[in-house]
């Protein structure tokens, strides 16, 4: 049984919501658009703050499902802070055998550095600690990541 609901003295019947708008041929929530296709973006970046051991208890879940991808590629860390050592990777139970530590030199920046392992394709993740990054740089890191079909990752420290 539905309810039809009885016409009001001069007034026309009201239609329910969805009567409505099948009758104006919509849809019940506006027209039904499909998300647009994230673009293809190799670069991502993280920020953390507060003490150095919260900010290693947050990064650690992290750093140990990269260790731990599907991908055989190197997961690649620049320049990672003093207190990111081997040790500390190995008292967390991370898979050392698929991570690579990479230390600038003075004649070979951090930026050159992480563009050669993004291009090599080598490692499917590179992960730098750089304070700020600009815009050509942002942009070398997407370009590098792209031709060695790898992801970059930027952390801040705070």
């Amino acid at each position: 049984m539905q309810y039809q609901p009885q016409p009001t003295a001069g007034k026309p019947p009201q239609l329910s919501l969805f009567e409505g708008l099948i009758a104006h041929r919509r849809t019940p929530f506006g027209d039904v658009i499909p998300a647009p296709k994230p673009a293809d973006d190799r670069l991502s970046e993280m920020t953390l703050s507060g003490s150095g051991d919260h900010c290693r208890l947050l990064l650690a879940p992290i750093l140990r499902d990269l260790s731990e991808a599907a991908d055989t590629r190197w997961l690649t860390l620049i320049a990672p802070p003093p207190a990111l050592s081997q040790s500390w990777l190995r008292e967390t139970g991370f898979n050392r055998d698929r991570i690579l530590l990479l230390q600038a030199r003075e004649t070979q920046g951090a930026l050159e550095l992480a563009c050669k392992a993004l291009v090599s394709g080598c490692s499917h993740t590179v992960i730098t600690w750089f304070p700020r990054l600009d815009k050509a740089s942002r942009l070398k890191l997407r370009v590098a990541a792209a031709q060695g079909n790898a992801q970059s990752l930027n952390i801040r420290l705070g």
